[in-house]
């Protein structure tokens, strides 16, 4: 077996709704991609009286990280095989019970979206191995460096950077078409973007938020912009008398708000992912806050938390990012074994946060 393309991402969704469809309920996402392809995602969870809670799992919403779709294919074809028939599961030195399959998939959904960009993927994987964005032209000006938008700072979180930032900050996120970390003209100006904001919608008791992305082995929290504190409410990211500030380590000037019982809750299930991960074979991955590794504006996981914030009607979602191995292609044989450490990990996410 090897990386799977774009057909095979979407023929192995599509494959696990028919084979389980008592657990699963097939989602067809609302938006094309630029160039025309259909995604689908997947809602896994045995049949309830009461509304369960959900986890949203997304991944590729970087072209080259090619791994992230395996990684969550694996992930629900085991939990769906376990959980029909009463098994366990096991990765390397990490194992879960039988009952432990069955409580997760009985109190949970989880939704989980292999593919968001599939475009880019498709352009990685056939001419450009390290093409990070998606394939939209819109802003090229017939220049084919000029193609594509990240999906991964098109979110709207701080999308005016220049202004929300200190100026020597400088966060990992461009306003020019010719650089990989392109924002895009307008926050959820790209339709794979857009997809993932209606996944969220979709399912309004959704809790948890998982990004799966490579690479530093890392688990991420929020905030991405600045470091966290949770003393001064009125210093965040809605707050425009703090523009200018963000972005800085280590400086009095700002820290984002958190409360405190979020803060811990996200440090709690980073670290359990953490710990289900490094019990499969002895890798230690890092729970950090993504500020950590670098500044960022316009990211799914602080747009997924930043949500509950900025409308208190909807739900509030702890959010996070998966940063597997140390390559976007490891050789095939050692991708494997990433598939199984951060399944593990995220069997024991899931189990930590019902």
């Amino acid at each position: 077996m090897s990386y799977l393309n774009v057909t095979e991402v979407e023929s192995a969704v599509l494959s696990l709704s028919t084979a389980f469809p008592s657990l699963t309920r097939l989602i067809e996402l609302p938006e094309r991609s630029v160039e025309g392809r259909r995604s689908h995602a997947l809602a896994i969870g045995a049949e309830s009286v009461a509304p369960k809670d959900s986890v949203v799992l997304t991944g590729g919403l970087h072209a080259r990280e090619w791994g992230s779709c395996e990684i969550l294919v694996h992930l629900a074809a085991d939990l769906l095989e376990a959980y029909q028939g009463h098994t366990g599961l096991a990765y390397g030195g990490a194992a879960f019970t039988g009952d432990q399959v069955q409580r997760l998939l009985n109190e949970l959904d989880l939704i989980v979206f292999p593919l968001v960009n599939p475009d880019g993927r498709r352009y990685s994987q056939t001419v450009e191995p390290m093409w990070r964005k998606n394939r939209n032209p819109a802003e090229a000006d017939g220049d084919p460096a000029r193609i594509g938008v990240d999906i991964n700072r098109n979110f709207d979180f701080l999308f005016d950077f220049t202004t929300a930032f200190a100026p020597t900050a400088g966060p990992r996120v461009s306003t020019d078409p010719l650089d990989e970390v392109y924002q895009g003209p307008r926050p959820f100006s790209e339709p794979e973007t857009r997809n993932v904001v209606q996944l969220l919608e979709a399912f309004p008791r959704t809790r948890w938020y998982v990004d799966v992305h490579s690479h530093s082995e890392d688990m991420l929290f929020v905030w991405g912009d600045d470091e966290n504190q949770s003393v001064e409410p009125d210093m965040n990211f809605r707050n425009p008398a703090f523009d200018g500030r963000r972005g800085l380590a280590g400086d009095l000037a700002y820290a984002e708000f958190i409360e405190k019982v979020d803060a811990d809750s996200a440090a709690l299930l980073a670290e359990q992912f953490c710990q289900g991960l490094h019990r499969v074979r002895g890798r230690t991955y890092t729970p950090m806050s993504a500020f950590h590794l670098y500044p960022t504006s316009g990211t799914s996981d602080d747009y997924a938390f930043s949500r509950h914030l900025v409308d208190p009607d909807k739900e509030k979602i702890l959010a996070f990012t998966v940063e597997w191995g140390k390559s976007f292609h490891p050789p095939w044989n050692e991708m494997e074994r990433i598939i199984l450490d951060v399944d593990a990990g995220l069997v024991q996410f899931c189990l930590a946060a019902i």
